[in-house]
């Protein structure tokens, strides 16, 4: 088959497409004619050398993917050859085919093309993970979101409105009216504003409950400082650097806060199967209805992989750029 390789760790001039093995499914697993895949900022890194795939996973990039079952594995009982499914990946979602736990795979949401499918998974299991296993996200409750038109923010603002919560969201001016019409109660242009003092006007200096960054070390003090009592920190990725400098953890104690970091792509088997049937049965009829939906920035021909990636490191996207595959 064909697939997304790179000749070397560097720039996005180091993919092309070659010939690289076939999968086969194995026990309990479908293989997956791959429809679309989407980008992730893990591919980037991964791509740079700096995120190696988890032991045991493809090592093609590609996190998520849509397509169309070709044939299942021993033991499979969910699925039958020509069900279109999505799914989270550890890898491999850039090429012709993929194999996934029959678990894993989740059917493509009514009405819903293969392109917008493959932008769910990655997205919106880390955004469902952060906000309900993690945060615990109340209805009634404040949550800032950072990086709030990326695909995770896109997703959060989403589930965040459909749990009842007040989102607040930090992202360049303009995009913040994609923000705002996800449901996004109040965007701070991070370019001009010091969000800190953004958010703690806006709340009347109550703060927020919960908070979600991506950037680390340059946020982390002020990501504390916003909080309010008994506020949740969910640390997903360092994109600003893991050093925060010189810091004052008086507010962890004074305001009993939690903080806590997560990645996916490393988890067990076990858990990515509970998170994805518990985004399945929480987030598939609000697909279904209208009330929550991919968004898709983009849309590049797989051949075009390298524009794709650059496209996402100038920061250009809102929501998730996507690769046709084949």
């Amino acid at each position: 088959m064909r697939a997304v390789l790179i000749e070397s760790f560097g720039g996005p001039d180091q993919l092309y497409i070659g010939e690289w093995p076939k999968p086969h499914p194995g026990i309990h697993e479908i293989l997956v004619r791959v429809e679309a895949t989407a980008l992730n900022r893990a591919d980037i890194l991964q791509r740079e050398g700096k995120y190696p795939p988890p032991e045991g996973e493809s090592t093609v990039l590609g996190l998520e993917m849509a397509g169309v079952v070709e044939s299942v594995g021993q033991g499979v009982a969910k699925w039958k050859p020509g069900d279109a499914v999505c799914g989270l990946l550890g890898g491999g979602g850039y090429a012709e085919y993929a194999v996934i736990h029959e678990d894993l795979a989740l059917p493509v949401p009514e009405g819903l093309t293969a392109i917008e499918a493959a932008g769910i998974p990655e997205v919106f299991l880390t955004a469902f993970q952060a906000l309900r296993w993690l945060a615990g996200l109340q209805s009634g409750e404040w949550l800032l979101v950072h990086a709030g038109a990326s695909g995770v923010g896109t997703a959060a603002i989403q589930l965040a409105r459909t749990m009842g919560a007040h989102t607040i969201v930090t992202a360049s001016s303009g995009k913040h009216t994609l923000c705002k019409e996800l449901g996004a109660v109040y965007a701070i242009d991070y370019r001009e504003q010091d969000f800190e003092e953004a958010v703690l006007e806006y709340t009347h200096g109550k703060g927020v409950d919960v908070a979600v960054d991506f950037i680390g070390g340059p946020y982390f003090q002020q990501n504390l400082n916003v909080l309010a009592l008994e506020g949740r920190l969910v640390m997903l990725a360092f994109l600003g650097g893991v050093h925060a400098g010189q810091l004052n953890l008086g507010p962890i104690l004074r305001k009993r806060l939690q903080v806590t970091g997560s990645t996916l792509r490393a988890r067990s088997l076990d858990y990515k199967i509970r998170l994805s049937q518990g985004l399945y049965r929480y987030a598939w009829p609000l697909f279904a209805e209208g009330k929550l939906r991919p968004i898709v920035d983009t849309v590049f021909d797989w051949k075009d992989v390298a524009k794709a990636h650059r496209y996402m490191e100038d920061n250009r996207n809102q929501g998730k750029v996507i690769l046709k595959v084949g």
